[in-house]
């Protein structure tokens, strides 16, 4: 042996790092054993001198209990075992820890008022299989703020700046960060959407929920749609009656009363319908471009109520989803070109449809037969009856 201090000594390092691992394997017991695989002699004459007990040169194993390393470190150097190791995790403690903080998050959980909702419990189980709970509970992450958020929502088009001031004293409390992540993943299950990736797409998402974070850049493209009360009003009648797109911020909308006199309006997701339809006199135009943006509700919302909203999206599982939270928001929506036949007329090539398949309350059969094709139609491949609809 060597007078060198065990923690300095190369005799003494896998003897020390085996104990170590032993020790954060049981949460600092000395009542197990440890063993090296072909020692050197200098290990070798460690564990002799250790034990008392002889090993023969050439020996293929030696094992050693804790206890009996333990009391050769305090008569040889005054410290015992876990001093001589320093510091080490309690890998059962913090099992523990994990297992009582995941608990207490799910018992905050379970006092949502969306706690019975399937997108919840999708949500939550997420959250649990890729150990995202677990860093909430390692982190300290703040999950009652995120309960809190969801259960204010949805809100009634509200600046995100007011309502993160409102429930969390803190105007960019979800603009970045943790809680921001945790939220937006809840909403994405909530509204059966793709996380968003980039800034546009949360956006989306926000004003889905409700929440505006930007009253200039939720917009609306319009086109053929007088109205009157404001100065939106003159520029839409002026954009009608050249029949030119007109795009509309819900920060215009809500600058003075709007008064829209419209006996059917359609509504589309892609530009491209609008685009085509530019410069020709149409019955009243809108593009949601997308998820339909807090500028579209507003815009929707100035309308009278005998105003019949027909509306479309892709006949993808998003736009199925879209139209069918259209047709339940506004009494008097309904469903333009998105029937089984339509479907069919158009389907036999294109992309693949991803996704969780949606239904359509409208037209049930739609889903077995997009199911059955497999295939996503776009609005543009139904561009020319699109048009003649509107011109008609």
């Amino acid at each position: 042996m060597t007078d060198t201090a065990p923690a300095d000594s190369a005799a003494w390092r896998r003897l020390l790092a085996a104990a170590r691992r032993s020790l954060e394997r049981t949460g600092g017991s000395l009542d197990g054993t440890v063993s090296l695989a072909a020692p050197t002699d200098e290990e070798r004459l460690v564990v002799i001198g250790i034990t008392g007990v002889h090993r023969p040169a050439g020996v293929g194993r030696v094992t050693v209990r804790l206890t009996e390393i333990d009391a050769f470190l305090r008569d040889a150097y005054g410290a015992g075992l876990t001093a001589t190791i320093g510091e080490f995790r309690d890998r059962p403690g913090e099992r523990a820890r994990d297992t009582a903080g995941r608990d207490a998050v799910l018992a905050l959980a379970a006092e949502s008022r969306h706690a019975a909702r399937p997108w919840f419990a999708t949500w939550l189980d997420a959250l649990r299989r890729d150990g995202t709970l677990t860093r909430i509970v390692r982190a300290g992450w703040p999950f009652a703020d995120v309960v809190a958020v969801l259960d204010a929502l949805p809100a009634d088009g509200e600046p995100l700046p007011v309502f993160a001031e409102r429930l969390l004293d803190d105007t960019k409390a979800l603009t970045d960060g943790p809680l921001r992540g945790l939220v937006l993943r809840a909403l994405a299950a909530w509204h059966e959407v793709p996380h968003p990736a980039g800034a546009e797409q949360e956006r989306a998402l926000w004003e889905l929920s409700g929440v505006v974070p930007d009253d200039l850049a939720s917009q609306v493209l319009v086109l053929n749609l007088p109205a009157s009360g404001c100065l939106l009003g003159d520029w839409l009648t002026t954009a009608a009656t050249a029949h030119v797109p007109l795009r509309v911020t819900l920060h215009q909308i809500r600058l003075a009363p709007l008064t829209v006199a419209a006996p059917r309006v359609f509504v589309c997701e892609n530009p491209a319908v609008l685009r085509a339809a530019a410069g020709r006199a149409t019955a009243p135009l809108i593009c949601t471009e997308g998820v339909p943006s807090a500028a579209l509700h507003a815009l929707l919302a100035a309308l009278p109520p005998t105003t019949v909203i027909h509306w479309r999206n892709d006949f993808d599982w998003t736009g199925i989803r879209l139209t069918r939270a259209a047709l339940a928001r506004y009494p008097g929506a309904t469903p333009w070109r998105m029937s089984t036949d339509d479907y069919r007329s158009r389907a036999g090539r294109g992309i693949p449809l991803l996704g969780t398949p949606a239904t359509a309350p409208w037209d049930p059969p739609l889903t077995e037969a997009m199911t059955e094709t497999g295939q996503a139609v776009m609005e543009e491949r139904l561009l020319d009856v699109l048009l003649t609809d509107i011109t008609g």
